[in-house]
């Protein structure tokens, strides 16, 4: 196991089911692909002003999918929503078109960075702010050097040749052109070393700290839950746990399937307890 690290204590904007408090609000969302494949069904979470929420699954739980029934980008899927509501601070935005989720303070960042390999740190994070005025974007880029002083070091850097650690604080940035009050990060430790992984956890705690919410998915538990006040746990297109962080990393079974902590002398396989011991104790 790795060494004890200090949890961000949970602060009031942890969800409590009041929904007009809520930055962002899924409710009870239910989508299929091409009108056969049901992938989420029934998931509800919050996300509120200040807060850090993890969201872990495996591969296929749902969680990107989530993220674009959020953003909008269903569509280009053959997805679409066919039970359920997003709600931004109390507005339904089901089924919005992805300029009008923007607009409304939302960006997101993409899994696998996808930065314009062969431009400079600096036309990177410029093409995040194009539509919006000069001074805007001028103002949004100089904060994002003041929160970032390794990119405003690297501007002219062309982006293909950074470091795994450094192309994901390209891509943050990027989106942080459109001065969001919340950031979607979907896998943003996927491939990257363990070193590498806590640079990001510390860009996320940086972003946080200048005043954007995040809704952080992931499948590495461990960075998740170190930096998160509050997080779900997905499965099978359901929200099947969750709690405060330190809560969901203390809890015996997130502890076996996704933090790597065995109980007893053998670990046991997923498949031997899943009908059993989170049918009873996870049911949704």
């Amino acid at each position: 196991m790795s060494a004890p690290v200090n949890r961000p204590t949970p602060q009031s904007a942890v969800p409590s089911g009041v929904a007009s408090h809520a930055l962002l609000a899924v409710r009870n969302l239910e989508v299929v692909y091409s009108d056969v494949i049901l992938v989420l069904r029934g998931v509800s979470l919050e996300v509120r002003p200040q807060s850090i929420v993890a969201l872990l699954g495996a591969n296929g739980a749902g969680k990107t999918t989530l993220l674009r029934a959020i953003t909008g980008l269903l569509t280009i899927q053959r997805g679409r929503c066919t039970k359920g509501r997003v709600e931004v601070e109390g507005t339904e935005v089901t089924g919005s078109a992805p300029p009008d989720i923007v607009r409304r303070g939302i960006a997101q960042v993409m899994e696998g960075r996808r930065l314009f390999a062969e431009l400079t740190v600096e036309e990177n994070l410029r093409v995040g702010g194009f539509t919006r005025k000069a001074a805007d974007a001028k103002e949004s880029l100089g904060r994002i050097f003041d929160t970032f002083p390794r990119l405003a070091e690297r501007r002219k850097a062309i982006a293909g040749y950074l470091s795994g650690g450094e192309q994901q604080m390209v891509a943050i940035g990027r989106a942080l052109m459109t001065a969001p009050r919340l950031l979607l990060l979907d896998e943003p430790s996927l491939g990257l070393a363990p070193k590498v992984v806590e640079q990001v956890r510390d860009i996320i705690r940086a972003v946080h700290a200048a005043g954007t919410s995040v809704l952080l998915v992931e499948q590495n538990a461990t960075m998740a839950l170190s930096v998160a006040h509050y997080g779900y746990v997905m499965e099978h297109g359901k929200i099947v746990r969750d709690g405060p962080s330190a809560e969901l990393a203390d809890d015996q079974d997130v502890r076996e399937f996704y933090l790597g902590g065995a109980v007893g002398d053998t670990r046991r396989s997923y498949r031997d307890v899943k009908t059993y011991r989170r049918k009873k104790r996870w049911s949704a």
